[in-house]
């Protein structure tokens, strides 16, 4: 008999898959019957950030339709070029908050460390997707100074991997930073912040699972998802091969103007991660990085969205509005 909670089979490996991502434009367009009348603009902005995107998550996205919510968080636009007053290279103090190369240290309790700059999908709203990984990040397999610093800091608990994306690491990198983690005595819990499980849900392979079931850390995956349509069997099986190890599974979304705007979005997207056994964390208000402006909602239009969610959802699906403000002792609640 099928294990309904065995992670899904998937005819390639993970790597293969990540290898095979579209980075061309005109890829892109071809795949979901767009007009390279598109085109222009899109290798004009993918210039300043390049396109990546799995090709599964391509095959979600609705054909001809150049409104389709995953789409625009993928597809490079003019709208990126324009210079808006506020918006910045390092809108969330990362740069301020780093403590040794790739450790950031913002709040009691917990810091945070930036695994690599890779990752599977380049969201063109990405608050990090001018970040110096070069300068700012460890050199492959040098965490030394950043365990260092956790080990000197008894009252951090609470380590969060975050990147581009963590789970781009192989097994072994991800295994071999683990038991250096699990060395630290007042480490209590493992927090993984990865898009990987939506957008390439193949990584969930037998070896991540071994490895976050075999931890001593109490494992939390923060999900990255936008809107319901980024749901698939693929990924429905990814993530419950995560509970079936006892992983805790949430969700942060980012409010995005022409992708999950509205309440009947939102309302569907907290539906499909309860049903996936995801919880709804945290709506973000976007990050005000340089080439992300067109997708702003405005504060006030998000605290209406959130009042009207009260009014159909229960409260465990709401998620909290916040925004991130640099040099705060936390995310910034709106609603």
């Amino acid at each position: 008999m099928t294990n309904p909670l065995a992670p899904a089979r998937h005819p390639a490996s993970w790597q293969q898959e990540l290898a095979e991502a579209v980075t061309d434009p005109a890829e892109l367009l071809r795949r979901v019957a767009l007009p390279d009348t598109m085109l222009e603009a899109a290798r004009a902005a993918g210039r300043q950030f390049r396109l990546r995107v799995p090709q599964g998550y391509v095959a979600r996205m609705r054909r001809g339709d150049p409104t389709d919510p995953l789409l625009r968080q993928v597809l490079p636009l003019a709208d990126e070029l324009v210079d808006v007053p506020g918006y910045v290279h390092d809108p969330v103090g990362d740069l301020d908050a780093m403590t040794t190369p790739g450790l950031l240290h913002k709040y009691r309790g917990r810091a945070l460390l930036v695994t690599t700059g890779a990752c599977a999908v380049h969201c063109r709203y990405c608050f990090r997707r001018h970040f110096p990984y070069g300068e700012a990040n460890p050199a492959r397999e040098d965490w030394q100074a950043a365990i260092d610093h956790l080990r000197d800091t008894p009252s951090i608990t609470e380590i969060i991997l975050s990147g581009g994306d963590p789970l781009v690491l192989s097994n072994e990198r991800l295994g071999r930073l683990l038991s250096a983690l699990e060395g630290i005595g007042h480490l209590k819990r493992l927090r993984i912040h990865s898009r990987l499980p939506v957008v390439l849900p193949a990584r969930v392979d037998a070896s991540l699972l071994r490895l976050l079931s075999d931890t001593r850390l109490q494992p939390v995956m923060v999900i990255h998802a936008n809107h319901a349509n980024e749901f698939d069997t693929a990924v429905g099986q990814a993530l419950a091969a995560l509970r079936a190890q006892g992983v805790t599974l949430l969700n942060q979304t980012v409010l995005l103007r022409g992708v999950n705007d509205t309440a009947e979005a939102l309302g569907d997207l907290s539906e499909i991660l309860f049903d996936n056994g995801v919880l709804p964390y945290y709506l973000h208000l976007l990050d005000r990085v340089a080439g992300a402006g067109h997708f702003d909602v405005p504060a006030r239009e998000g605290q209406a969205l959130i009042e009207t969610l009260r009014t159909r959802l229960p409260g465990y699906l709401v998620p909290r509005l916040v925004r991130e403000i640099a040099g705060e002792p936390g995310k910034h609640p709106i609603a």
